[in-house]
């Protein structure tokens, strides 16, 4: 008996989240040639591990003499795959669990620790699950919530020790999927994918979001034009609220999605101003640009494929792809009615769907970020036209990369001021400032925070 391929694929990924690349872009990699059932389920385990890696090396250290710290990390890794099949997947018999993982072991080079692995998740079978204390603290967060115990620190100064536990809870929910419908409405996609044999349902708190079950995400695709994408982005894009015919220049938009949907929407509310003109009888004058348009810059030209792939799919040729840097931008100074920074952040409203943020994340990236973000931000601020509007918008939940990033530039920037403008959102998404405030644990999806900048003309 051999590991079976999908397992050989997770002890893989999980290398490769160690030399610091992104787990769900490797895995969508090596899982394309698997069976959709084998695709599914090597998901679920990497995934899932990563998610509860904390809570899995809680639960494994009683039972190995010398500590974790001491174990090779392919046999730790291999340890962690076993202890969530044996934990959390209820289709992987025990037995299977225990033997898979010795024959893991041996198939990555450690036939010496095959032993270890045994009698280690043998013991991990029989012991009981722990409670729940009486009173929860940042450890037992840390340890059975499965986050950086700095992070964890952090969040209830921010947000207090009842709310960061609904945090913890919500980020390791396994994440559902949701789609943004692209040059239609949410109602209109949900039939489409209820025809195709979907449970659909358009998101309350987020209307341009519908919430797909009974489909992958590639047979969700099929059945409706739309990008996949989590309802705390489709709610900057909303918030946003461009005007009809504008160019917009998204400067960091891999892979794409709020790009498209920008252009969707420029395109769609300059068709309905066009009718409102015709109807009042003022004729086209009175609307300005045609059509719109989206730039969409990014730095990695890897990343701004996927662009190219989304527009080429849905027909949006209004996207226009620009490898740039965000901070010395190719574009004129001046010349957009509308820029967004979806600024490279933290992720850390992110982490149900990249769950190895969590564990690469240091406090001395944070600090990293929010200069990248300044720079990102200036650069930007140049290429709004007078009266114009600037976006900055962030998936994380930090203070210094949405809040304070906000009023630091607004302090330097005497010519910008914050707007809410005429979204259609709900009040609890919006703070007192007008900004858009998203949490994973209020709204049971990612996290967001975005602020319109108006440019005074």
């Amino acid at each position: 008996m051999s590991a079976t391929l999908p397992r050989r694929i997770a002890l893989d990924v999980l290398r490769a989240t160690r030399r610091g690349e992104l787990a769900d872009r490797i895995l969508a990699d090596r899982v394309d040639a698997l069976e959709p059932r084998d695709r599914a389920w090597t998901w679920e385990l990497v995934m899932g591990t990563l998610r509860l890696r904390g809570r899995l090396d809680a639960r494994l250290a009683p039972h190995v003499r010398r500590g974790l710290e001491a174990l090779d990390e392919d046999v730790l890794d291999v340890l962690r795959l076993g202890a969530y099949q044996l934990l959390e997947m209820d289709s992987v018999p025990r037995y299977a669990a225990i033997s898979q993982s010795v024959e893991l072991a041996r198939a990555a080079g450690k036939a010496r620790a095959a032993g270890l692995v045994n009698g280690v998740l043998r013991a991990l079978e029989r012991a009981p699950a722990p409670g729940v204390p009486d009173r929860i603290d940042a450890a037992w967060l840390a340890a059975e919530g499965s986050h950086p115990r700095w992070l964890v620190d952090r969040w209830i100064d921010r947000f207090g020790l009842e709310d960061t536990a609904r945090l913890v809870a919500a980020d390791n929910q396994r994440p559902e999927l949701y789609l943004r419908p692209v040059g239609g409405s949410a109602e209109r996609a949900a039939a489409d994918l209820d025809r195709a044999g979907a449970r659909a349902q358009v998101v309350e708190l987020a209307p341009d979001a519908v919430r797909v079950e009974g489909l992958s995400p590639e047979q969700a695709l099929a059945a409706t034009p739309a990008v996949v994408q989590d309802p705390a982005a489709t709610l900057v894009v909303r918030y946003a609220a461009v005007p009809p015919g504008a160019r917009v220049a998204d400067v960091c938009a891999a892979p794409g999605g709020k790009s498209l949907a920008l252009a969707a929407e420029v395109a769609l509310a300059a068709e309905v101003a066009r009718g409102a003109a015709v109807e009042g009888g003022g004729g086209m004058e009175r609307v300005e640009g045609a059509g719109g348009m989206v730039v969409a810059g990014d730095l990695s030209p890897a990343r701004l494929s996927r662009v190219v792939e989304a527009r080429e799919r849905l027909a949006r040729a209004e996207v226009l792809p620009v490898a740039m840097d965000a901070r010395t931008p190719p574009l004129r100074d001046g010349a957009f009615d509308a820029v967004l920074v979806d600024a490279p952040c933290t992720g850390t409203g992110t982490l149900r769907r990249h769950p190895d943020g969590r564990w690469r994340l240091r406090p001395a990236d944070l600090d990293a970020l929010v200069e990248i973000q300044a720079a990102i931000l200036d650069a930007a601020a140049a290429l709004v036209r007078p009266g114009g509007l600037l976006v900055y918008a962030t998936c994380s939940l930090e203070n210094e990369e949405n809040e304070a990033q906000v009023d630091s530039f607004l302090n330097e920037h005497d010519g910008f001021r914050v707007e809410r403008g005429e979204d259609g959102l709900d009040d609890r998404l919006i703070d007192g400032h007008g900004r858009l405030r998203a949490l994973p644990q209020h709204t049971g999806f990612d996290g967001a925070f975005a602020a319109r900048l108006r440019r005074e003309g």
